[in-house]
């Protein structure tokens, strides 16, 4: 996951091939809390791992959940109610349990440990301080709930005190500000039913119905059926009692695959994404989005497990619709409507505005930083296409919001060739931790426009170090170009393969078909990590065989070559920016003296208890750098256009922040 300042992402042309979409984070909570409240062992598979999951898992643990996992794999067993109840009866203390900004574990939470008289209290970062509650802990109250606000009248954080709770009329509660405020009571007051049958009225239109519906899908899996009456009116039968299923599978998220619906859709090409884990047979509302977006224009296939999208072959058309079944993948739509034709109008989205921020006004905002047109109202937004030539390139502000990061990388798409910024890219973690990894693995786009860094300098001059940091502040990926030839014989001596020119075709084979990783220091190499078997005296002096032999040399520049991938690349070397990315956005040539570079390397040596000589050293970084530069191939020199940095009397801190002001000097944003 991106946990970086802002990403920014090149202009893309396409998404292709095939995704598996993580599971969805609705029914990912229900589940756990549905486990949590049955007696036993539940088996959950593909559940979401992601912010909201995990500090439902957290809350859950506190209270006394058992749970053990294994890959896509998670054992739960269920809360020893009764020993709960007398726990926090007799503790002095009420529990404390914070659940981040996840809605849809702490309203389901509060009206399951109001139910159960939990002493506990329940908040959440700044944002979910603000979201509203007030309706939920009402209902609540009705039944005899003993809650406390600990801030502000009608938000979190709360304070929850043991009570006992008891059913004499039906339950009221608010439908129209939003559906999960239905849903946790839904859950929770099964645990009531010992005695008689109980009723929720829902006061006003329910909004987001088919998240109800998933509620009352699951519940029954679950054992409890509940009745309803249209949509004023459920009925919990008397005896209600949760028993585990033993397991079960969490769906792909709906919500997720518009990302990559919407992609495919504005997409340039010409081959189709396939999206598994979602399809025609899911239980989620927001398969809905599928109508929506084949009424823009897309073409999609429904099977019963998947989706295949392919390219519109025509600009896509606006639309004017209620959006009050999707209100998180119209979101999606939003950004369509900027690639559109004709303007979209989309309806009935007031819930927008008690989200994880007012995604009206924050959509608003964004799509006009991209050249749009938008007007909005209380709960509608209408926007206007981007006309031709009129696409901007703009930092978008998330607003800790996952849904604006994952919405607005979509911009990237856009057919001027605009590159977007997102600020604060790790907020996708709640939902997809690692959603722009899998977008950039289907993306393509021409390879001149993915960004190159090349730092280069001679031997000791803190390139690798200063390549990798830069690359790191970026999210870019990192080219070690001087690990490449110690990789090579490390390699070709592991196989056999003698070091000896008429052995060249076979070295470069395996050159060609290598596997790298650099991550900071660490180096993988077709899975292996090799960092610190390839810095012995015996593989450098094999590396310096391999250099002199030509085919490895073309095998490696190949391969150099090849690594320049999305969303950008920092390489480092003696001639990146003269002779493998001669296209480079930026080049830094380093050109610290040699006796600056002796003190660092002697520096470097003695703190891994390395005894060495600071006059052998400086003779032989002099040796090398005459050596270098009187190469007949690929000569140590800086590129003509390079910038030339003497970082001699700087820390690394500083040349990174210089480079750094350098780059963005050449950004749009």
């Amino acid at each position: 996951m991106f946990t970086i300042p802002h990403l920014d992402i090149p202009s893309l042309e396409s998404v292709e091939g095939v995704v598996q979409l993580p599971g969805s984070k609705s029914i990912s909570n229900r589940v756990l809390l549905l486990c949590a409240l049955s007696p036993g062992l539940t088996v959950v598979h593909d559940l979401l791992d992601s912010d909201d999951t995990q500090v439902m898992l957290e809350a859950l643990e506190m209270l006394g959940c058992s749970t053990k996992r294994s890959g896509q794999r998670l054992e739960i067993t269920g809360l020893d109610l009764a020993r709960l109840q007398n726990k926090t009866l007799s503790a002095p203390e009420s529990l404390p349990l914070f659940l981040g900004n996840a809605g849809t574990a702490m309203r389901p939470l509060t009206a399951a440990l109001a139910a159960l008289g939990v002493n506990c209290t329940l908040s959440g970062i700044a944002r979910m301080h603000e979201r509203p509650i007030e309706d939920l802990v009402d209902a609540l109250r009705q039944l005899g709930a003993h809650i406390e606000y600990l801030q502000n009248e009608g938000f979190p954080p709360l304070h929850i005190l043991p009570s006992r709770m008891s059913v004499r009329s039906a339950v009221r509660v608010r439908g129209d500000v939003s559906s999960q405020f239905l849903t946790a009571l839904l859950l929770a007051l099964p645990l009531l039913s010992e005695q008689q049958d109980i009723e929720i009225e829902v006061v006003g239109e329910l909004i987001s119905k088919p998240y109800v519906l998933i509620t009352l899908k699951l519940l029954a899996q679950f054992g409890v059926h509940i009745a309803r009456d249209g949509w004023q009116r459920f009925t919990i039968a008397k005896g209600s009692e949760y028993r585990t299923p033993g397991e079960i599978y969490i769906e792909a998220d709906a919500s997720s695959a518009s990302y990559f619906i919407a992609a495919a859709a504005l997409s340039r090409g010409c081959l189709p994404l396939r999206i598994e884990g979602i399809g025609k047979n899911s239980i989620q509302g927001d398969i809905a989005f599928v109508q929506a977006a084949r009424a823009m224009g897309a073409t999609i296939e429904e099977g019963p497990n998947a989706l295949v999208v392919t390219p519109s072959q025509h600009p896509l058309v606006g639309i004017d619709l209620d959006c009050n079944h999707i209100p998180d993948a119209a979101m999606t739509l939003a950004i369509m409507a900027l690639f559109a034709k004709t303007p979209t109008r989309l309806r009935n989205i007031g819930s927008w505005r008690v989200k994880e921020t007012d995604r009206i006004a924050a959509i608003a905002h964004e799509c006009a930083q991209l050249g749009a047109s938008v007007t909005a109202g209380d709960d509608w937004i209408e926007i206007e296409p981007i006309a031709p030539g009129q696409w901007q390139a703009a930092a978008i502000h998330t607003y800790d919001d996952h849904r604006m990061a994952m919405c607005f990388a979509l911009a990237s798409l856009n057919p001027q060739h605009c590159p977007v910024r997102i600020l604060d890219p790790r907020c996708v973690g709640k939902t997809f931790p690692h959603f722009f990894e899998t977008l950039f693995s289907l993306a393509r786009t021409p390879v001149a426009r993915i960004p190159v860094i090349c730092i280069d300098g001679p031997t000791a001059s803190g390139k690798g170090t200063l390549a990798s940091l830069v690359a790191q502040r970026l999210g870019y990926g990192y080219l070690d170009s001087g690990a490449l030839y110690r990789i090579s014989a490390w390699h070709a001596s592991e196989q056999g393969i003698p070091l000896a020119l008429e052995h060249q075709g076979q070295i470069a084979q395996l050159v060609s078909e290598l596997s790298l990783q650099f991550e900071g220091e660490r180096i993988v190499v077709n899975g292996q990590e090799v960092s610190e078997l390839i810095r012995s005296e015996a593989v450098g002096m094999a590396a310096s065989q391999v250099s002199a032999l030509p085919a490895v040399r073309q095998a490696l520049f190949e391969l150099q070559r090849n690594t320049r991938r999305l969303p950008g690349l920092v390489a480092d070397g003696r001639d990146m920016g003269s002779v493998i990315f001669p296209d480079a956005e930026l080049k830094i040539y380093l050109t610290a003296d040699a006796a600056t570079r002796a003190k660092r390397r002697h520096k470097q040596l003695i703190s891994k208890g390395i005894s060495a000589k600071l006059e052998d050293l400086l003779a032989d970084l002099e040796a090398r750098d005459a050596r270098d530069t009187q190469r007949t191939v690929a000569p140590l020199k800086p590129a003509a256009d390079a910038m030339l940095l003497d970082n001699a009397h700087l820390s690394i801190d500083e040349t990174l922040e210089l480079v750094l002001a350098q780059w963005q000097s050449k950004q749009p944003f």
